[in-house]
């Protein structure tokens, strides 16, 4: 039987350098570069099942590392705000300089900057130029925004 080699849950200091092992970083790099698992298998040494369980993992702690630096964000964000289900987002702009001026916060942003931003970051929620669903906005001094849907 192939041993998996994915001390993801170690606790040395060398695993709190990286969600990732190395072994699981070596499977990201062969498959973004168009091989398959079988392929990577055997570049490895191992087999197609032992490559699909640490991408699997590797892609299921890259999804916990977005989330938590999503958390950190909403954390230190100093302006936040509810946008209800159909707001346009062309009004979102508006709506975070408006709060952004009770908290006494010149934005360094555009309303175009923050349109970008919105549609690059979290394409999700949008059906076309409206929100699908209740969000909430997270704003920083430094003009990053983040729209998290209200489950998180």
């Amino acid at each position: 039987m192939d041993e998996i080699d994915d001390n993801s849950n170690s606790d040395d200091d060398e695993s709190l350098s990286s969600f990732l092992t190395e072994r699981q970083i070596s499977v990201l790099q062969m498959r973004l570069g168009g091989l398959s698992q079988q392929q990577a298998a055997d570049r490895l040494g191992t087999t197609r099942s032992n490559v699909s369980i640490l991408e699997k993992r590797a892609r299921q702690n890259i999804a916990r590392a977005e989330k938590t630096l999503q958390q950190w964000m909403m954390l230190r964000a100093p302006i936040s705000l509810t946008a209800a289900a159909g707001t346009d987002v062309f009004d979102l702009p508006r709506m975070i300089f408006a709060a952004a001026d009770e908290k006494g916060i010149k934005l360094p942003v555009t309303s175009l900057d923050i349109i970008n931003q919105l549609q690059r970051n979290s394409p999700r929620p949008f059906k076309t130029r409206a929100l699908k669903m209740d969000a909430e906005i997270y704003v920083t001094e430094e003009g990053e925004v983040l729209l998290a849907d209200k489950k998180l």
